[in-house]
């Protein structure tokens, strides 16, 4: 795969989002019994970046958020991964706020629940208008994912204008299809990202949403490269779940390179611990990104998100916390399928 144009912009990766309060009871409570909740931050863009920034890349996010006390406990989380507050917007009306959601843990039988409070949020009032001009010539990818495009029309056609702006002045885009039910339907949701697709360079889909939402049948090679030959897209990588129980998961994935025509994978990583499952496709999406940024190389991409996504399952909250040296001693005892008892 050639070098990815424009790595040296300011910013290897910006990225479009909601930042959401995540409320979620301890040691596996209900949510409908329990009488406490732990607050943590999450957003699926934002936590695409935090790993990115995480791996030694900068990284930026634009989303908008209250100027209040919830607002400086989400800027100082951001700060805290290295990802750049330059374009945060913030809103001092007095409806401003932000997002929330429930997360409940699951334990077999019983599931993960998530219950979503967002409604007239901060972020759902984001012009494009409030950004500098400058910001779209200063990152070599932007990237966003199908839930801001669900979140309203009004955010949805913002985006739309931002993705074009990028695009014209030279960066490359990521999209996570990261389909939600919750926030819209498959109709709606198949149209409106199908209407995208010829802009985006590197997209992230799973298998049941490219056969439910989007309709495709055959085989998931056959369905992956649809995308590369209809769309233009560079890359399409699809992650491979297999839940075995709410703590343990087996993960693996599948990247296509429409130049090379060819597919990437690996050894799965077998019975991972599961902690806290939220975040583990955003983390994957970080690795494979920082991966082809670093190393223009799609096998040592999908390496990086597996190590990546497998950590990020066994650590609670959406955010990863993982740093270089971490994920390359995971990549690299993974290959060599060897392990130490303790780090000391």
């Amino acid at each position: 795969m050639k070098r990815l144009a424009n790595v040296e912009k300011e910013f290897a990766v910006l990225g479009l989002g909601e930042v959401l309060l995540r409320l979620s009871p301890p040691n596996k409570e209900r949510i409908l019994n329990g009488e406490t909740f732990e607050k943590q931050v999450g957003g699926s863009e934002l936590n695409v970046v935090s790993g990115i920034s995480l791996l030694g890349l900068r990284t930026g996010i634009i989303t908008k958020i209250p100027q209040n006390e919830i607002g400086k406990y989400v800027k100082n989380r951001i700060r805290f991964t290295g990802v750049s507050d330059d374009y945060l917007i913030y809103d001092n009306s007095h409806d401003a706020r932000l997002g929330i959601y429930f997360y409940e843990s699951g334990a077999s039988p019983r599931k993960p629940v998530v219950v979503y409070d967002r409604n007239h949020s901060s972020f759902k009032t984001l012009k494009m208008s409030e950004l500098p001009q400058d910001v779209f010539s200063k990152t070599a990818i932007f990237h966003v994912s199908g839930i801001t495009l669900a979140l309203s029309p009004e955010i949805r056609e913002e985006t739309k204008k931002m993705i074009k702006a990028f695009k014209e002045n030279g960066a490359l885009i990521s999209f996570d299809v990261n389909y939600r039910a919750t926030l819209w339907d498959e109709d709606l949701a198949r149209r409106e990202i199908t209407d995208i697709l010829p802009l985006i360079d590197f997209l992230f889909i799973s298998e049941e949403t490219s056969r439910r939402m989007f309709q495709k049948t055959g085989t998931i090679e056959e369905i992956m490269a649809s995308y590369a030959d209809e769309f233009g897209c560079q890359l399409v990588a699809t992650t491979q779940r297999h839940v075995i129980s709410p703590t343990r998961h087996t993960w693996n994935s599948l990247i296509y390179v429409n130049e090379e025509k060819r597919f990437y994978q690996e050894e799965a990583y077998q019975e991972i611990e599961v902690v806290d499952r939220i975040g583990s496709g955003d983390a994957y999406l970080a690795g494979v990104l920082f991966g082809l940024l670093k190393y223009s190389d799609p096998q040592r991409a999908l390496e990086y998100g597996n190590a990546m996504a497998a950590i990020k399952n066994t650590i609670p909250g959406d955010m990863p916390v993982s740093d270089f040296q971490e994920i390359s001693r995971v990549i690299r005892e993974h290959r060599e399928h060897s392990t130490t008892e303790m780090i000391r």
